[in-house]
Formats: structure tokens, C-alpha cells, sequence
């Protein structure tokens, strides 16, 4: 194993272990985040830009907790992981804290994987062409006008989610279950 996939691995591991420490002692959820890991977040509303910058960020948190692994190993566009991550930490950080509830960063982030539909995705049921068909969707905007299939479900909204950009989503979720 060459030191840059090292690298890419030990980072691979480093955003599993922010999102499944609960989990993954007992499911694995493996498969389905390194397909998230190895698909590119693109995006069609112009600020969206942010949420890809986010998830790239996390290269430059992760150089910093893990001494010796420098974020230049890590080039390349954002990927859905990164960006559903850094997301969930965002949430957790910067509008939903709260000390005495706790860490909620992966609650966020698997509130989205069930939105989006992967929830039931653990290794042993892992379906590589129905997550592939998932992400389209997801990437493409084709969910439904209320968020069903996107990050973020909104029941009972006049908005069109598809046509707004994902950090409004996510405020305007929160908003509706608070």
C-alpha cells in the first residue's frame, strides 16, 4: 500500500467513525459509504459551491486530527460523503448545539441517508444499483417537489426543495421540526 492510499483509507475511516461510532459495532454500514465516498457531489444550483467547499474542509480537519497525513494525499472534487457530512456537522455546530443533549452530527447525517432512501443500505442488504439510481436521482434534483428522495423532507411546504439551494433545505427542515 503506497503512503497516499494509506492516507485515502486512514480518511476513509476517520469520516465512517464521525458518522457510525453507534452504529457500527453492531451494522455495518460500510458499502454504502464508500459509494457515497466514491461518488462526486455535483451540483446545479451556484450555491451549492459551499457545500462541496465544506466537504472538502474536512480534508484539511482531518490533516489536523490525524498528525502525519497531510490533505495534499486527498485532491479531487467533493464527494457525497464529504459534503453530507460536513453538512451534519455544520447542523450540529452551527445551528442545533446543545450541550446538554449532546453530539447529534450523526442523527443529522442519518436522517438524510433515510431521506434519501438508504436507510435499510447496511452491507448485508447492500444494493450497488439501487444506490447508484439513488444518488442520480438525489444529484439530478428528481426527488420530489417536498424534499422525498433529496437530503431533507419538508411535508406539507408550498416550496419546490428542488429548486432550492441545500443549506436553505436544511434551515427550513429544522425550522419545521422544532
Amino acid at each position: 500500500m503506497t503512503f497516499r492510499d494509506k492516507v485515502k483509507y486512514e480518511y476513509f475511516e476517520w469520516l465512517y467513525d464521525l458518522v457510525c461510532k453507534r452504529y457500527s459495532e453492531v451494522t455495518s454500514f460500510r458499502e454504502l459509504l464508500r459509494h457515497l465516498h466514491d461518488t462526486e457531489f455535483i451540483f446545479t444550483i451556484p450555491r451549492d459551491v459551499n457545500r462541496a467547499e465544506d466537504g472538502i474542509n474536512l480534508r484539511y480537519r482531518f490533516s489536523c486530527d490525524k498528525a502525519g497525513f497531510e490533505e495534499m494525499y486527498l485532491k479531487g472534487p467533493c464527494s457525497v460523503l464529504e459534503m453530507m457530512v460536513a453538512l451534519a456537522i455544520r447542523c450540529e455546530i452551527d445551528i442545533m448545539d446543545e450541550p446538554q443533549i449532546g453530539d447529534r452530527t450523526s442523527q443529522w447525517f442519518w436522517g438524510m441517508i433515510v431521506n434519501l432512501g438508504l436507510g435499510s443500505m447496511s452491507d448485508d442488504r447492500y444494493d450497488e444499483a439501487y444506490v447508484t439510481d439513488v444518488l442520480e436521482r438525489f444529484l439530478h434534483r428528481d426527488y420530489e417537489a417536498d424534499g422525498r428522495g433529496g437530503l431533507f423532507r419538508i411535508r406539507n411546504t408550498d416550496r419546490d426543495l428542488r429548486s432550492v439551494e441545500i443549506w436553505y433545505q436544511l434551515c427550513w427542515y429544522l425550522d419545521s421540526i422544532t
